[in-house]
């Protein structure tokens, strides 16, 4: 039996994604986004209201970054979800976490968090508030990756956010193989 839920767009796992950009006078900002996906093989679509300063920065500096928040930075990466820097505009000082510059883009690197995405700014929709950034570069922390250099989900544990419950979950435990398990029905 299946139940109808009402409408709302709920789509699973929607990453927590952390965007990382400076203002005009190089103070790093970040905040929170759970509505981003990847929208070609290397560029990235993240819907963010006009009204943060994470879009003001980043329609000035033509820069930003895309951290993937992991298990270890709930805490912080919910803090710059719920606090505003047009409010509190040295926010990233009490998240803790270590900032540097991107060789890449004019935008921050979070060191903290795991994997992050270097982004040019491509294009922002005023109507749709749709971001598309170019991926440049991405970074990964030593600690996620495998012996071949590859991110290892189960020493990653990225976090995901249920628009449901409002809560986050870490992911992490293989369940099959892509583009091979399927051939068994063919």
């Amino acid at each position: 039996m299946r139940k109808n839920l009402k409408t709302k767009a709920y789509m699973y796992p929607l990453p927590v994604l952390i965007i990382g950009t400076y203002d005009e006078n190089g103070v790093p900002d970040a905040m929170n986004a759970a509505w981003g996906t990847v929208c070609d093989t290397a560029q990235v679509a993240i819907v963010l209201s006009a009204g943060h300063k994470t879009v003001k920065n980043l329609l000035k500096t033509k820069g930003f970054t895309v951290g993937i928040a992991d298990a270890k930075n709930v805490v912080p990466a919910d803090y710059v979800g719920v606090v505003s820097a047009n409010n509190v505009p040295d926010k990233l000082a009490k998240t803790g976490w270590r900032i540097t510059k991107s060789e890449f883009v004019n935008a921050p690197i979070i060191e903290d968090l795991p994997l992050v995405l270097e982004c040019k700014l491509v294009s922002y929709d005023t109507d749709t508030e749709i971001c598309i950034g170019e991926v440049i570069n991405v970074s990964a922390d030593d600690r996620i990756l495998d012996e071949n250099g590859k991110i290892d989900l189960t020493k990653f544990e990225p976090i995901c956010y249920d628009c449901g419950g409002h809560g986050y979950y870490k992911l992490g435990e293989k369940v099959g193989d892509a583009f091979s398990d399927g051939l068994k029905l063919k």
